[in-house]
């Protein structure tokens, strides 16, 4: 139930980008749902690899590239999920820069993962 609700508020979360972001659109929820899940899968196995690969560059930028990575993922994303479109790197970078702040504030008020009772 955890995950199912992390996932809600995330599709609903990339449903308000277009509203602050120019050049992002969302065509319904059910694609929101399947590009956050494709984002998450991303996150989880390319971004850990790109990171390391690109450690040099974010080393002298202390950091700051991995702005830069989270972008470039979102606007892959955008690449192959129909209905879900962005026009350019900067919309992508400034989408995955909100998208990512209102998740973390959002997600802070969900309950943590189940205990294990053993």
């Amino acid at each position: 139930m955890y995950y199912l609700v992390r996932w809600i508020i995330n599709a609903l979360i990339l449903m308000l980008l277009p509203y602050f972001v120019r050049g992002v659109s969302i065509s319904n929820f059910y694609i929101a749902l399947v590009a956050v899940l494709i984002l998450a899968l991303l996150n989880a196995l390319i971004r850990p690899i790109l990171l390391i690969l690109t450690l040099p560059i974010n080393i002298l930028t202390l950091g700051l590239f991995t702005l830069v990575i989270n972008g470039l993922l979102f606007y892959f994303v955008a690449s192959f999920v129909r209905g879900f479109d962005i026009s350019g790197f900067w919309p992508a970078f400034w989408a995955a820069l909100i998208y990512s702040v209102f998740s973390m504030f959002l997600n802070y008020f969900v309950d943590d993962k189940p205990k294990k009772t053993s």
